[in-house]
C-alpha cells in the first residue's frame, strides 16, 4: 500500500473490520498463547474511523479531519515524564481551512487525566531529555506519511524550537490546516509521574469535531506478543478491508 493512498474508501469496510483492525489492546485481554490474543478495541467517545498502519502507527479520521500517529517513542519512555508523538494531520475535502492551535491538542492517560501539549517554555526547561528523545527518534521511527491523495503539499507542524540547535529556529502556537496540506511534526507532552502502561488517546480538536486517536503502551511481555503476532494481525487487517 502506497503511503499517499486515499483513505476515504475505508468507511464501511473499516466499520465492519474494526474488531481486527486495532492492535491497541492486543494483549491486554489474556496471557500469551500460540495464537494472537483476542482483540478488544478501545471505544472513542466521538464518531470516527480508526485503524492501524504499523505496530506503533495509528490512523483516525472523520468527515472533517485526518490524523496519523507514531508512538514508538512513547512505548520506549514508559515511566519517564516526557512523551514524544510523531503526527501527520490534515483536513478532509472540502472542509474550510482551520488554524490548529496548541490548545487544540491534548492526550488522555490511562487514569483518565487530560494533559495539554507542552509549552515552548516547558520544552526548553526539559531540553536535555527532549533533545535525547529527538535524537533517538531520528534513528528509531516509523513512517507516518499517510494522507488522502488531495493532501499533496508539504507542511510542517512547528510547535517546538530547539534552543541552541543548528540554524535559526522558531516555534509557532498554531498551524494552518487545509485539505491539500500534509502537515507533519513532533508533539511533546510532559507527563507528571511518568508515562503509564495502558490505553491512551491523542485528542485533536477541529472547528466542528474532534478526533481521538487511540494508542496503547504495553508491558515488555505484551510488546513481545505484539511483535510476535504482528504479521498475523496485519493479514487479518488487510483481509477485512477487502470484504
Amino acid at each position: 500500500m502506497n503511503n499517499r493512498t486515499e483513505r476515504h474508501g475505508w468507511g464501511k469496510q473499516a466499520l465492519k473490520a474494526i474488531l481486527v483492525l486495532t492492535m491497541l489492546t492486543l494483549v491486554g485481554s489474556g496471557a500469551a498463547t500460540a495464537q494472537a490474543p483476542k482483540i478488544t478495541p478501545p471505544q472513542p467517545t466521538v464518531p470516527e474511523i480508526f485503524t492501524l498502519q504499523g505496530q506503533y502507527v495509528r490512523i483516525a479520521y472523520n468527515n472533517e479531519g485526518f490524523a496519523s500517529l507514531g508512538y514508538r517513542m512513547a512505548q520506549d519512555q514508559i515511566g519517564k515524564e516526557w512523551m514524544l508523538l510523531m503526527v501527520g494531520i490534515t483536513l478532509r475535502k472540502p472542509t474550510d481551512d482551520y488554524k490548529l492551535k496548541r490548545e487544540d491538542i491534548t492526550i488522555t492517560t490511562p487514569d483518565g487525566k487530560t494533559i495539554p501539549l507542552a509549552t515552548q517554555k516547558e520544552y526548553s526547561e526539559g531540553m536535555g531529555a527532549v533533545r535525547n528523545l529527538t535524537q533517538r527518534a531520528k534513528v528509531v521511527r516509523d513512517s507516518i506519511d499517510y494522507f488522502p491523495l488531495e493532501a499533496d503539499q508539504a507542511c510542517a507542524i512547528q510547535f517546538f524550537a530547539d534552543i541552541g540547535g543548528a540554524g535559526h529556529q522558531l516555534a509557532f502556537d498554531e498551524v494552518e490546516l487545509s485539505w491539500h496540506r500534509a502537515c507533519l511534526g513532533r508533539l511533546f507532552f510532559r507527563v507528571p509521574g511518568g508515562i503509564q502502561i495502558g490505553q491512551h488517546w491523542l485528542n485533536i480538536r477541529f472547528a466542528n469535531s474532534s478526533l481521538q486517536v487511540p494508542f496503547r503502551t504495553l508491558t515488555k511481555e505484551e510488546a513481545k506478543q505484539l511483535e510476535k503476532h504482528w504479521q498475523e494481525i496485519k493479514k487479518q487487517h488487510e483481509a477485512a478491508l477487502q470484504q
